[in-house]
This record gives structure tokens, sequence and C-alpha cells, in this order.
């Protein structure tokens, strides 16, 4: 009998099988690669009991407490932007600067001193930007990662995520969340033609160039650093979130280095840890849908996509991008 690749309907506990689109027995919650209807069809025991499925309800109520934990945040007194053009939806693809200034007008700097600020923007630079270009880690750059994430579970906000996570069967320890968020972010896959080009963090957080356009880019101190250094022009946004304080949200156009960005959303004055958190968070509860979560009681949604091509360890996912949805 057929079945759609891409559902578990008399699929489960079908053994694993690499060539499967998607997967439908336990381990598939481990390694991420369970089809979309896999609670629906298998309800399985054992590691996926259904208590220990992240419902949307969860979600719902585990944003918002990583929302109020996030202490790094910028205050309404430490940045102000400049917006300027709001483009339709039939403008985003024309690549014509409608905003003669900065987005930024002002951001207190003395943000990039607290911890997790200061070794994010560490790993910034270790990047090749355009795909294809075999990424080079340097003993040092291993010891910048391992710093960032050192850091960022010292915070609140991150043990309230493990706090969660552990609870619902994800983790036995802090340690295995640390190793695998090492893995699924920094760990290395290739966008090209089999050299090591690109990670979660590099897509997401750093950005790249991909066949003469810019691919991820999803964060705001990245921004600001380069549209101060000159390397970055801002176009206009199709989107303002409804926050009246940070983090809000903005979807933008932009221009790196003469390749153009058409939409690329981006939290704004949130901490490092804060954008971090909930990415993972979606990318573990509902990789490759869309996740739906609530901050300061407006709803906003984070989509993630896994990195099908490769693993790591029994058969895990990495990432391949996450980023906030503008309607």
């Amino acid at each position: 009998l057929y079945t759609a690749p891409d559902s578990c309907e008399g699929r489960c506990e079908e053994p694993y099988s690499e060539e499967d689109e998607c997967h439908c027995s336990t381990e598939c919650e481990r390694h991420r690669s369970c089809c979309g209807d896999y609670h629906r069809h298998c309800q399985p025991e054992g590691f996926s009991r259904s208590r220990d499925a992240i419902s949307d309800e969860d979600l719902l109520h585990i944003s918002e407490q990583l929302y109020k934990a996030d202490h790094n945040k910028a205050r309404p007194t430490d940045i102000t932007i400049n917006p300027q053009y709001q483009a339709s939806p039939d403008e985003t693809g024309d690549q014509e600067d409608r905003s003669p200034q900065p987005l930024y007008k002002y951001v207190n700097e003395e943000l990039f001193s607290k911890p997790t600020y200061a070794s994010f923007i560490k790993l910034l630079d270790n990047y090749q930007r355009v795909t294809g270009r075999e990424e080079d880690v340097t003993a040092e750059e291993l010891r910048e990662q391992d710093n960032f994430l050192k850091e960022v579970m010292k915070t609140e906000l991150m043990k309230k995520l493990f706090a969660f996570l552990q609870k619902k069967n994800r983790y036995g320890s802090e340690q295995e969340f640390l190793a695998d968020l090492k893995e699924m972010w920094f760990g290395l896959y290739s966008r090209g033609d089999g050299e090591q080009d690109s990670s979660g963090f590099e897509h997401v957080f750093s950005g790249e160039v991909k066949k003469g356009k810019v691919s991820g880019f999803h964060n705001w101190i990245r921004f600001y650093l380069l549209e101060k250094q000159g390397l970055l022009n801002y176009f206009s946004h199709n989107f303002n979130g409804p926050w009246d304080t940070y983090p809000d949200v903005l979807g933008l156009q932009f221009s790196w280095d003469g390749f153009y960005k058409e939409v690329g959303s981006a939290f704004i004055g949130s901490s490092p840890e804060f954008e971090f958190a909930l990415y993972t968070l979606c990318f573990l509860a509902r990789p490759g849908r869309t996740c739906h979560l609530s901050l300061g009681g407006y709803s906003l949604s984070i989509q993630t996509y896994p990195w099908t091509k490769s693993t790591y360890g029994n058969g895990q996912k990495y990432i391949a991008t996450a980023y906030v949805t503008s309607p």
C-alpha cells in the first residue's frame, strides 16, 4: 500500500531509514525527524509518552516565561530606531533604497559589555559569508563557541528553557543539553558541493551570501554593527511588530556590501540568549513547522527548518534556519 512519504499514517514504529523524508518510530523526536502528524497517528509510549509532547499551550506558556526572564534586553532608552519607509508586499523585491537615513539612530553600546553580548559579538567575525567556501575553525573560535554557550547557560532565561525541556524528557542533564546545543547550532555542514561551509549559527545570526543574495541574517546586533561600519544600507521595512518596548520585531529590506535581502525579519533589542532560546525551543518542538508563541500578550510565530542532507550523533538534525515570520 502506498502511504504519503511525509505522513505517519500506517507507518508507526516503522524502522528508521535514511531515505525516508520523515520518521515515525519513538526515536524520531530525539532525532527531530518526526512527520508532522506523528502524534496524531502514533501516540507512542516510552520516550514520547503523550505527556512528554510539547503542546501548543505549552509553547505559549514557556515563551511568556522566557520573555519575562530576558533581563539583559535593551531598555526603551537604550535604542532609538528610525524605520522611515514601510514597503508594501510588491515593493520588497525591487531593491530600491527608500530610507535615506540609517535604521539605528542610537544604541547604548554599554549593552555590548554584558557577558552574553560580548561573547556573542566575538563569534560574528568567525565566518566566510559566501557559501561554498570551507570554514576553517580555529582552536580560538572553538573556545569562543564554548564561552558563548557557557555565558548563556548562566542566565535565568536559558535555565528556564532547560528545565522545561528536561521536564518534557528531551534531555537528562544540562551537560547533555549543552553538548546538543553546540552541535545543532555550531556543527558544520555543506550548503555547497561538499565543503563544510555553513552552520545554523552562521546562517541565522551572522548571515551568508548565496547566489548573489543575502541568506539568513536575522540579528539586530549584527545589523547595527555593520550599518555603523558603513557596510550595510537599510532600504525599508515591511513589518513593524505590535510591541511598544523591546524586544520588538521588524521585517527589513537592506543591502550588505551590494548583496540584497528582500525580507530579513529580526528581533530588535533582545538579548542574544533570548533569540537563541526561542529559536532552539521552536526547532526542538516544531522542526520544519510554524511555531506559535506569545510575548507580552502578543502572538508571534517562528519558522525553523532542519538541515536534511547530513546529521550528527544518532541521526540528529542540524539547524538550517530559524526566523520570525511577519504577517
